[in-house]
């Protein structure tokens, strides 16, 4: 029997039917997309290790001995150990007063709870080691790192015979991650969601391909992936699959706030902006009063990581506890201008995959 063009490396390596990775925060959108014959991997940098190590078990009980994997903040640009209180200290007075002016302008309200993010492993390299000793403890079959090098965690990820995935979006730490004996690679251009580099998807899939290629390594493409003609170019392009995270976040199963939904479908992609005033590095999201008020005249300079995440913080949580669909953001790519409904994630999958396939069987059979 004739084997699916889509089916590739990535497939066989990771026993999926699909070359279709999911990163998403949501448990319910991961088991649905692994179900459906794809691949996920679950944010976990927002959870106490606690809180990981229970997600592992519920996502475990509902996937059976399918594969997934498990994506921690690991940045080296923070301090090494420092108490949530100790960093708050640390905001300027001249940046405190900025934020209450945004917060009055818009007549944003308290939050309701305290922030999610005081519990991001990202806040210090404290936090995200112990989150990461869970993922061992679990043997989880895939950890990906989203913000900083897995170099360091390597040698002991191979020995308990898990995977290791580096997401980069330059050439030189491509080169340094292959040298490290990273097993998969994520190539992600500029207009992804989140932290993102420089240089454009189409530009930067090829090159990581080709440095890979010598040593066998696959190679993921991230950056606008939403429809099954991404899918189709990031094959032709070299890559074994793609890696797709806007894509997810409307989907029925997803637990986005509902209106941060709407605001998601109604999105195209200039609603989405590259800046560092959220977290301190350049990250592509929906734009906000809050990112408009930072590009104004008399903006203090940005704070370096983790600082501008905290101050930020607590404009975002009061947006979600309020149901302030005029104040949201969210990490959002280009490819979102094709989010345009809420679908259950098993027909997301299906739809990128019949695309994917009627595109493919076009160009080689050399229809328009």
């Amino acid at each position: 029997m004739k084997q699916s063009p889509l089916h590739t490396v990535l497939c066989e390596r990771l026993g999926i039917e699909y070359p279709v990775v999911a990163f998403t925060h949501c448990k319910d959108v991961a088991a649905a997309v692994i179900n459906a014959g794809g691949f996920a991997v679950l944010g976990e940098a927002m959870h106490t290790p606690e809180q990981i190590a229970a997600d592992i078990r519920w996502l475990r009980q509902r996937i059976g001995g399918k594969t997934f994997g498990i994506d921690l903040v690991l940045p080296a640009a923070v301090p090494e150990q420092r108490s949530l209180e100790e960093l708050l200290a640390q905001i300027p007075a001249e940046h405190r007063a900025f934020e209450r002016s945004i917060k009055a302008k818009y007549d944003v309200p308290d939050p309701k709870r305290p922030p999610d993010l005081y519990q991001w492993g990202g806040l210090d390299q404290s936090r995200g080691l112990k989150q990461l000793e869970v993922v061992f403890d679990e043997r989880v079959p895939v950890f990906a790192s989203g913000l900083g090098s897995p170099a360091f965690l390597l040698e002991r990820a191979h020995q308990l015979q898990m995977q290791v995935w580096g997401l980069i979006g330059k050439p030189r730490q491509a080169k340094r991650q292959i040298e490290a004996g990273t097993d998969v690679l994520i190539a992600q251009g500029y207009d992804a969601a989140g932290h993102t580099g420089t240089i454009g998807t189409f530009s930067i899939v090829p090159q990581v391909v080709d440095l890979c290629a010598p040593r066998g390594i696959p190679v993921l493409a991230a950056g606008g992936v939403t429809t099954g003609r991404h899918l189709a170019a990031a094959l032709a392009l070299g890559a074994a699959g793609v890696w797709t995270g806007t894509l997810w976040l409307a989907s029925r199963e997803s637990d986005v706030n509902q209106p941060l939904k709407e605001r998601l479908i109604e999105a195209s992609c200039t609603d989405t902006w590259h800046s560092d005033c959220l977290s301190g590095f350049t990250m592509r999201t929906l734009v906000s009063p809050w990112h408009r008020e930072w590009t104004s005249e008399g903006a203090p300079a940005v704070l370096q990581p983790p600082l501008q995440s905290l101050l930020s913080a607590e404009y975002i949580q009061a947006s979600l506890d309020h149901q302030r669909k005029d104040l949201m953001t969210e990490a959002a790519g280009q490819g979102v201008d094709y989010v345009t409904a809420m679908k259950p994630a098993r027909q997301v999958l299906s739809d990128l995959v019949d695309e994917a396939l009627d595109t493919l069987e076009r160009l080689g059979g050399g229809t328009q």
